[in-house]
This record gives structure tokens, sequence and C-alpha cells, in this order.
């Protein structure tokens, strides 16, 4: 199949531009072909076993699979992460998280906690990014663990893991200086507006929330970081922009101050900050 060919193959699932993107990525990381290659149907000249893994790949992509599953591994901050089925792909918002994060950052040797690390893609990046700091990465899924574990002895940062529930967290008073989570908040009743390589493939206890609680963990997130924070430590999440007064109420019922909003890249208003005083 030509390059047009593979591409529009997917185009009962995504736009053609974002099609051709995917394919392109494919072609590119696991067969080290340009632009100039594909233009000139450097597919068809393709060795037999290379043309079967192409149409292996192709068949997860027709089936809705994500790309970065496909492939086992997403780009994030510059830096290449493993990932797999079983842990949420990271997304490219959340990198502005975590420039939010470190240039916030004041102290020579912070202690910070991210709470649902999924791939470690956060985890990883404030351990790389922040000098002389000290990070925990906590989740509830050991399969999450292990991902974290690999991409932070890959990218040679130093970061802690440990099995924990977001929901049941024990209190350790004045533990951390930071503490950031992008924890599940896609509400049930959202997920028939979500794509299939979402809704199919991507970990439900990494996404959704009962819809009669959507701000179950960060209420239970808060009530954590109202203790185990430091005095003037900072809590940090990510959110979904439709909840996000309520968060900003919650956080200022619990005594949380200076509490800040900051928007993503496309104009969203999805990140919020808090002071614990």
């Amino acid at each position: 199949m030509t390059f047009t060919q593979l591409w529009q193959s997917l185009t009962p699932l995504y736009d053609a531009g974002e099609a051709r993107a995917i394919v392109r990525m494919v072609l590119e990381d696991r067969f080290g072909m340009s632009m100039t290659d594909l233009l000139c149907d450097g597919t068809s000249k393709m060795s037999a076993t290379d043309s079967d893994r192409l149409m292996q790949m192709m068949s997860r992509l027709r089936d809705a699979e994500p790309v970065q599953y496909v492939l086992g591994e997403a780009w994030f901050m510059g830096r290449k992460f493993h990932v797999e089925p079983g842990v949420l792909i990271p997304r490219p918002e959340t990198e502005t998280l975590c420039q939010w994060v470190m240039d916030d950052n004041t102290l020579q040797h912070p202690k910070i906690l991210d709470i649902g690390c999924g791939s470690g893609c956060i985890a990883v990046t404030l351990a790389l990014g922040m000098t002389g700091s000290a990070v925990t990465a906590y989740d509830i899924s050991p399969h999450a663990l292990a991902v974290t574990e690999r991409n932070a002895l890959a990218l040679g940062a130093a970061v802690t893991v440990e099995h924990q529930d977001a929901l049941h967290l024990a209190q350790e008073p004045h533990q951390w200086d930071v503490i950031v989570s992008n924890p599940p908040y896609i509400c049930l009743n959202e997920r028939g507006a979500m794509h299939a390589n979402v809704t199919r493939y991507e970990p439900a206890e990494a996404l959704y929330v009962p819809d009669d609680a959507p701000l179950l963990f960060y209420t239970a997130i808060a009530d954590y970081a109202a203790v185990s924070l430091r005095p003037a430590g900072k809590l940090y999440f990510e959110c979904n922009p439709l909840y996000l007064h309520d968060i900003t109420a919650m956080l200022a019922s619990k005594g949380f101050t200076a509490i800040q909003t900051h928007d993503d890249p496309y104009g969203k208003q999805r990140f919020i900050q808090a002071t614990r005083p």
C-alpha cells in the first residue's frame, strides 16, 4: 500500500491531517522513512518482513488502538516515555502543569509527591527538571508503578514509587513541599462524546469518576494535602475545566490560600495551584 492508501484507511476514525500524521509517525519511527521516502512510494520497496509488520500495526490502528500503544512510546517534555495498555498516555497539556511547578520552585531541596503517577511523566519530569528534589510517585496500579520505574531508570531520574490509594492516604504531617496530581476527572456521562481510541483502550480507573462525585479525587487529595504539606507548601491539580470553579471553592473551604488557575495551551482553564497556610 502507498502512503496515501495507508493514511486514507484511517479516515473513518481520524480526520485527514491526523491520519497522515499517525501513519507518518509509524513509518518514520519504526521503519526509518523520511518524507522524501514516503513521497517516492518507499512503502512499496519494503521487505516482506517489514511489510507484514507494518500491516499488523495498521490493523491495530484501524481498530482504534492509540498510536502510542502501537509504538510503545510517547513524547513528553522532549523525552521519550515507554507506554503500554494499562497506563494513561501522557497528554501535551500536562507539560504546562509540569512547567508551572518547575517555574514556581524556589526551594533548594524540595520534597515532591505525584499522586496517580501513571507512566511517570510528571514525576520523572520534575525529578530531572528540579535539581536537588526528592520525588515520590504514588499509584494504586502495580502496573503503572512498574512503568514509572522503567521510565525513571531509562531516563536517569531518581523517583521513589509507592503503592498507594489516592482515596485512602494516611495523613503524614508536614511531609511534602509540593503535591501534584492529575487524577481521574471525567464523569461517566461524558464518555459518549469521547474518541474510541480513549474509551476502548486507556485505563478506565485513570480516567473516570462517578457522575454524582466529580470532585471525588480532588477532595480526598486536598484533605491529605491540608495536613501533609509543609506550611506554605503548594498543591497543584490538573482538572476538568467544567469543575474548575467547584474545585477552587472546595480548596478555599479547606483553608487553602493564594489559589490560582492556569490555562492549557488551548485556552482552557485546566490547572489549579493552592497554598497550605
